[in-house]
């Protein structure tokens, strides 16, 4: 059961990384330091944004319950 949940922890964190990357930056910090503040504001869809801002919080909140419930398994395990 650890090893199940572990799994999805690993899956979940490289799902996080990959959806925050993909967030349109929004100036001053370091999308700016890489050309992303030069770049045109009518580009990108606020519909898929939106979208976009949904999944992250989905899989933020399964992240976060996989910690919890390994945390919890571990603490009872040993």
């Amino acid at each position: 059961m650890v090893l199940g949940f572990s799994i999805a922890l690993i899956i979940f964190s490289l799902l996080m990384v990959l959806l925050v990357l993909l967030h349109k930056g929004k100036g001053g910090g370091l999308s700016d330091m890489f050309g992303g503040g030069s770049m045109s504001t009518g580009g990108g869809s606020a519909v898929a944004e939106r979208n976009l801002d949904r999944i992250t919080i989905i899989v933020g909140l399964g992240w976060f319950a996989c910690i919890v419930v390994l945390g919890l398994l571990i603490k009872v395990k040993g």
